[in-house]
């Protein structure tokens, strides 16, 4: 049995109309011929979920990280991002929201006690989740999919 090769790939969002960009440096499991599968949750990065297959490649002469240049295969995990107006930390609302979730089947990690990644696993009702975030005031935003993919003559 071969050992997983588990490396740090870079994910750049770049905001149309702005210089701002958000760069993270998630776990992926090298596949071989600069292919990987993303093994973390992305905080900043839209289109990609957890166990998608990415290819990655060094694009910076500088710099010989891996970046992400195209999407090769969706997983079929979900991705919608939570900002909770009061911190875990200081309110149990979240704490029961993200129960809540995870008792459909959903994985969630943090950043901060405000902030917080929902993996929607392939198994879980994407809807049912959107709706129990939607129908209990929290503020989220779809991630992968984005919301223009899910609605797209609502952008036109």
């Amino acid at each position: 049995m071969s050992e997983i090769d588990s490396r740090k790939v870079v994910l750049c969002w770049e905001y149309e109309g702005s210089e701002e960009v958000d760069v993270e440096t998630p776990w992926a499991d090298y596949l071989g011929n600069d292919q990987y599968q993303l093994k973390n949750f992305p905080f900043y990065y839209y289109g990609l979920s957890y166990d998608d297959i990415f290819e990655a490649k060094p694009i910076h002469e500088d710099d010989d990280r891996p970046y992400l240049t195209k999407i090769i295969k969706k997983s079929g995990h979900k991705t919608v991002r939570i900002i909770f107006e009061e911190s875990i930390k200081e309110s149990d609302k979240g704490i029961k929201i993200l129960d809540a979730v995870a008792e459909m089947g959903c994985g969630y990690e943090g950043n901060g006690a405000s902030f917080f990644v929902i993996n929607i696993q392939p198994h879980c009702d994407f809807w049912k989740v959107c709706n129990y975030l939607t129908d209990n005031g929290v503020n989220w935003e779809h991630a992968d999919p984005t919301y223009e993919e899910i609605w797209p003559d609502e952008n036109t």
